[in-house]
């Protein structure tokens, strides 16, 4: 088996049948490959679609999930060697995604290979739009300076995950104490903009903020030097719906868009603040609310 796609999902039911379609019809250009789905308890039709598509199934205990643990679980499960990573909510956007994200590693360019999102009109909202093509642009860059990634569409040869592993305690950028560690080790990262993946979130505004909460708690292990007081909040906040509002205006949606941006930028960046500047241990309470937020 050439390549094992591995998505973790806990009732993806909305977006997951798009996103097995989209892997089922890729021009994968003589990779033999397998989808394999973690799940965690789901309770929707998650795993009655999974089936559908002849996906291999395998489960972690809800108490016991953590994101890096049912990756590691997956992969483990994966019988490819390379391994591949998209979130139940992601749908590739290419018939090429697999093939073009799996070059780079099969050719030796990188250790790790991420790939381009996008948003959906109608579903992603005008700000985290703005986020995907900060983060993800237009071009590749194999490999790339300093160790950011993204695991809702990566990949990594099997070998080195069995060399590194994701850490199982983190509440979140599992994929980034990953790419530490490699360009620690003078392994090289590669962003792939002609594997992309759209991206649906679809989240209330109180889940933003638990996510960037979650994800300032893990970016104090993996970047400690980054402080974010009160004054910051404030700046960011402002910063960025200013920014974001530019864009709406110049794309003539400002009184349509005006509203989610304040909101999407408050919630971002009071979860960050919250996240940065909260150092107690987390009780079970709070994985509950950082893993399966409501």
């Amino acid at each position: 088996m050439d390549a094992s796609i591995v998505i973790r999902t806990y009732n993806e039911g909305k977006w997951l049948g798009r996103a097995l379609e989209a892997c089922a019809t890729q021009e994968a250009e003589g990779l033999q490959y397998e989808v394999v789905i973690v799940d965690s308890g789901s309770t929707d039709d998650t795993l009655q679609i999974a089936e559908k598509y002849g996906c291999r199934i395998t489960h972690i205990k809800k108490p016991d999930f953590t994101f890096g643990r049912s990756l590691n679980v997956g992969c483990d499960f994966a019988q490819g060697r390379f391994l591949v990573f998209i979130s139940g909510h992601c749908i590739p956007a290419s018939d090429q995604w697999l093939a073009n994200l799996v070059r780079p590693l099969d050719e030796g360019k990188c250790a790790f290979a991420y790939g381009r999102q996008m948003g959906e009109p109608g579903v992603t909202k005008f700000s985290e739009e703005q986020l995907f093509k900060k983060y993800f642009p237009e071009h590749s860059a194999i490999p790339q300076e300093g160790f950011f990634c993204n695991n809702a569409n990566s990949a990594v040869p099997k070998a080195v995950w069995e060399q590194y592993k994701f850490d199982e305690e983190v509440t979140g950028l599992e994929d980034m104490v990953l790419g530490k560690q490699l360009a620690a080790d003078g392994e090289f990262i590669g962003y792939v903009a002609d594997a992309p993946v759209i991206h649906l979130h679809d989240e209330s505004w109180s889940q933003i903020k638990t996510r960037y909460e979650r994800e300032a708690v893990a970016l104090q292990g993996i970047m400690p030097e980054v402080h974010i007081r009160a004054g910051d909040f404030l700046r960011y906040t402002a910063a960025g719906i200013l920014f974001d509002w530019s864009e709406a205006l110049s794309q003539r949606a400002f009184w349509r868009e005006a509203g989610s941006i304040f909101m999407f930028r408050l919630m971002q960046y009071w979860g960050s603040y919250k996240g940065n500047n909260d150092h107690r241990k987390l009780s079970q309470d709070r994985k509950d609310r950082y893993f399966y937020p409501r």
